[in-house]
Order: structure tokens, then sequence, then C-alpha cells
């Protein structure tokens, strides 16, 4: 980890409709860095990715992402940023491949309406490949397992070379042993391409194992620290209410809330 921020909130605050949904946010994430952002419903973690994503802008404050303050949505940085919506039902019968999805993460870098070259294919078969796809690349996506599919993205979002990833509960709807080999997927790209990674979840206790750093928000930035210093009834107490329970699990913190998911 660099003593540079790659990502850097200053007193911003994002608002709808004239309604402040993540107010003075102040917040560094250094290049490499392995970033969990959790937080109740409505608790501004989609927010805080739609301004990465440059869909939103701070109504006052400031967000730079590689030294760029990148208010313009087709601004040429946003191509090194991958991003990993989360799961949505697909027609099994839409006649996309696996390999035409994974190319389409190579149009920011190649220009949308041209043809792919050579270094363009050699990408998207190595994105493939790190995801345990190439195997079936030319399979309809619509009639993959829900997990195929969530890798079949991330090779889409790899396909970009990006340098920050952004992950929006990408475990969310998937059975549990599926969730564990997508979430040590994860952990492996992270480690094999040096990404800056951020993943917004609602499983405290899932992403608490893998990242080196938790973002708790409450409609501002509440805590950051290592999960260590986070996972702790002072800390979780004011954000999902004094009903938070901390267990034991195999030595670990175990974290029990009352929360329910949304796309908030």
């Amino acid at each position: 980890m660099t003593s540079h921020p790659i990502i850097r909130f200053s007193n911003a605050t994002f608002s709808y409709n004239g309604h402040d949904a993540l107010k003075e946010m102040t917040l560094d994430v250094f290049e490499g860095e392995f970033v969990g952002v959790i937080g109740p419903n409505g608790s501004g973690k989609t927010t805080l990715l739609k301004g990465l994503l440059g869909l939103i802008h701070p109504s006052s404050g400031s967000l730079q992402i590689f030294d760029c303050d990148c208010e313009a949505l087709r601004c040429h940085h946003r191509a090194r940023i991958g991003y990993l919506p989360q799961k949505e039902r697909t027609d099994p019968s839409y006649p996309i491949t696996v390999w035409e999805v994974a190319m389409m993460g190579r149009y920011g870098a190649m220009g949308l309406f041209k043809r792919p070259q050579k270094k363009d294919r050699e990408i998207v078969l190595e994105s493939l490949d790190a995801v345990g796809m190439a195997g079936l690349k030319d399979h309809p996506f619509g009639q993959l397992s829900g997990g195929e599919q969530q890798r079949v993205l991330i090779a889409r979002a790899l396909s970009q070379r990006p340098q920050i990833l952004l992950l929006d509960e990408p475990t969310t709807g998937i059975d549990a042993s599926t969730q564990r080999r997508l979430r040590d997927l994860i952990c492996a790209l992270h480690q094999q391409y040096h990404l800056t990674i951020v993943f917004v979840t609602h499983d405290i206790n899932m992403i608490s194992a893998i990242v080196e750093t938790l973002i708790v928000l409450k409609n501002r930035l509440h805590a950051k620290g290592s999960p260590e210093e986070i996972l702790k009834k002072e800390v979780l107490a004011p954000v999902y209410g004094d009903e938070v329970i901390i267990a034991r699990r195999d030595h670990q913190p175990y974290i029990i809330v009352r929360d329910t998911h949304n796309h908030a």
C-alpha cells in the first residue's frame, strides 16, 4: 500500500432532491487497499458507489479519483474503474454468450463501434481464464448458474484492465458454497492484480474475514479501521442499534444484527 490515496472524499455531501444521502464524507482509500463497506439499509452504501462511478456528484465538498475530480461521466479515468453490480435475473433465452459478455469490458478501451483486435481478444481470454470460465466462453450466458454468471461479470470488469474494482453485494442471492468460492476468487484476484477493491455488502461476517479495512456508514462516515477495531459493540451499536450481538465463532467475533437488504 502506498502513502498516496487513489480515492479521496473531502467533506463530500451527496444529495437527492434536496435530501442529503451521504453527508460530509472525508475518506482516503489507498492504492491496493481492500476495503469493505457496511451499514444498515439507507445508510449511503449505494450512494457511495454511485459517486465513485460518476453517476452523481457532490453537492458540496469534492471527490477525487486518480487525482482527478472526474465530474464528467465519460472522463477517461472511468475506464480504469471496474464494476460488478448487484446480481439480477437473466433471461435464459437471451442470445448472448459468455465471450460476448466479457468482451463488453473492452469497449471503453477500444471504442463502442470498433472491432476487437488481437490484444482485446487476448485480454478477454485471460480474464475469463482468471475466473475459471474460459472453458465455457461459447456457452449461453443466461444458462449459467448464478455463481457462474457472477464470475463472468467479474471477467467483464477485469477485461477493462481496471485499477479499482467496485463490488455491489456480489454474493447476494447465491448459495453459501458458491458465496465462499466467489469470495475466495475475489481475494485471489486482489492479490494477483494488486487491485484497489471497494466491496459493499450487508454481510458483516463474510466481509470482515477478508478485508484489510472496514468502513461503517450511517449517512456519513461513522467509523473506519481494521476489522478488529470495528467489530466492537461500542462501534456498531450506534449504527445497528443496541440489539446488536457480538458472539464468538471459531475464536473470531460473529456479529448478529437486525437488518434487511434493499437497494438504498
